[in-house]
């Protein structure tokens, strides 16, 4: 499959997409620091709190989670979408969001906290309402500095937002360490998350104000309800993801107790990792050049990536999910606390969750480029249908945590079933999607059978070959096109030690600054 020509200069699509992979590097390079980072820490605190603590712990964030998208709204997607497209509306955009979200906050925090009550009761636990009180201040907070995020994104300049990010989250498990230490509990967790975001607000809002740009407090109506008409398919589709990805916890504390929850919570957490080194950062470097491809021409270049991510999609987390799957019980022995030991019958679950819920992200974004909100929409709550129905049958029935992942991930799989029979794009050809998919599955087939003949003997033996026989198998054998290898080539040229790796690995291909 070629690259689809456009009616742009050849050397602007070239510079493009060397702009998108160093955007992709420079978001991944952050990721990879700070998620890491938190997701250690996150590791270490399950077996610093008690599993009861950390249960409660788990369900608060989940909590949070579901009244994060009203904060949100869908608007800073819509707003990276239109500065992008019209930089000259920057300030207007600052003012309308600041305006917008901060009313949006009270709404939220009401809903949190009403939630936090429910859920407290039928856990029998008032810990619970006190701690959602409490985390719900850093929804203000966290949105503020994620509006001049944003607004960053939307100008390209991916450095400045990695470096913030990876510093405020050092930041914060460093002051959420010490108070953990230090005997303060989850009070004193939560007061140190609202410190560190404040910080991070503080520096992200101060890079604008530096550069001279403030926001335009003439509230623009038209800005306001272009955000809120165009954001509410978002938010809605948001709420209801959050909830079919949060519900498993919520409803494991209220129905089975904080214990469960916390093998639900510690299993989500390494997922979370997994999503968002892998996918998250992807989606978001590319969102911008994706719209303004989607405009040009006759957009095939826009179908040309969509097919090419949810490619690398598949081809990054199928090999994980394949390790999971087969080597859990010693993964989850060699790492995870004694205490923590069901979350090996929980993790492959959530990794096959994870392949699906990946290569979705890029069928959802691509959807909103094409401003399809309300088929994203619609797609979400057939989604959400079958996880409750699901966690009714499966978690009131049998009384097992696995239940409510295996709930979660149906509802992901049959989101995805239904956008991949919606989306179409010129330039996005099906046959050959389907068919670079057929040879990833393939392959991991294939690697599956070493791991189980090799990790017979030694697991860690069995995933290290496992993954090599994948990795000369993409290498070697037919799985990636030509295109597929530029692509590839021109973001590992992006990467710190990117001319490095070009004294050893060359494509003729042209590379322009």
């Amino acid at each position: 499959m070629e690259v689809p020509p456009t009616d742009a200069n050849p050397t602007d699509h070239a510079r493009d997409m060397r702009r998108a992979a160093r955007n992709i590097s420079v978001l991944m390079l952050a990721s990879i620091i700070s998620k890491g980072v938190i997701f250690i820490w996150q590791i270490i605190l399950s077996g610093l709190l008690s599993d009861i603590d950390y249960g409660v712990y788990s369900t608060v964030v989940a909590l949070g989670a579901v009244a994060a998208p009203i904060v949100n709204f869908g608007i800073g997607l819509i707003a990276i979408r239109e500065v992008s497209r019209k930089p000259q509306l920057i300030g207007r955009y600052w003012a309308a969001m600041l305006y917008t979200q901060t009313a949006l906050f009270g709404v939220a925090y009401i809903g949190l906290v009403i939630g936090g009550l429910l859920v407290s009761r039928s856990a029998a636990n008032p810990d619970i309402l006190a701690l959602t009180a409490i985390a719900g201040i850093s929804l203000l907070i966290d949105v503020i500095g994620s509006i001049s995020n944003d607004l960053l994104i939307a100008q390209e300049r991916m450095t400045i937002t990695a470096a913030v990010e990876i510093g405020s989250m050092l930041l914060r498990v460093a002051l959420v360490a010490m108070a953990v230490l230090a005997g303060w509990g989850l009070i004193g967790l939560y007061a140190m998350t609202i410190a560190s975001g404040v910080v991070r607000a503080v520096l992200l809002s101060g890079v604008h104000l530096r550069d001279g740009l403030r926001p335009q407090w003439s509230t623009d109506r038209s800005i306001v309800w272009g955000l809120l008409t165009n954001g509410w398919p978002l938010a809605i589709n948001a709420i209801i993801a959050q909830v079919y990805d949060q519900s498993d916890k919520i409803m494991t504390t209220s129905i089975i107790g904080e214990v469960y929850t916390s093998y639900i919570g510690l299993a989500y957490t390494i997922k979370l990792g997994i999503t968002e080194l892998l996918s998250t950062t992807v989606v978001m470097a590319t969102y911008p050049i994706m719209s303004r491809y989607h405009e040009e021409g006759d957009g095939r270049m826009f179908g040309f990536m969509v097919e090419k991510l949810a490619r690398f999609m598949l081809l990054v987390s199928l090999p994980i999910a394949l390790v999971f799957t087969v080597f859990a019980q010693p993964i989850v022995e060699q790492f995870l606390a004694e205490k923590y030991a069901p979350v090996a019958g929980i993790l492959p679950i959530y990794m096959w969750y994870t392949v699906i819920s990946m290569i979705g992200a890029i069928f959802a974004r691509a959807l909103l480029i094409q401003n399809k909100q309300r088929t994203a929409l619609a797609i979400r709550v057939a989604g959400l249908m079958l996880n409750l129905i699901l966690n009714a049958i499966l978690l009131f029935g049998f009384r097992d945590p696995r239940g409510v992942v295996i709930a979660t991930l149906s509802a992901e799989a049959l989101s995805l079933l239904l956008m991949m029979q919606i989306f179409r794009a010129p330039g996005f050809d099906w046959g050959t999607t389907l068919a670079g998919a057929l040879r990833i599955l393939l392959l991991g087939a294939a690697s599956t059978v070493i791991m189980l003949l090799i990790g017979s003997l030694n697991p860690w033996l069995g995933i290290v070959a496992g993954l090599l026989v994948y990795a000369i198998g993409v290498m070697l054998l037919p799985v990636l096109h030509r295109d597929d290898w530029d692509l590839l080539y021109r973001v590992v040229m992006a990467m710190p030690g990117g001319t490095i790796i070009r004294r050893f690995w060359h494509r003729d291909i042209q590379i322009t600054t």
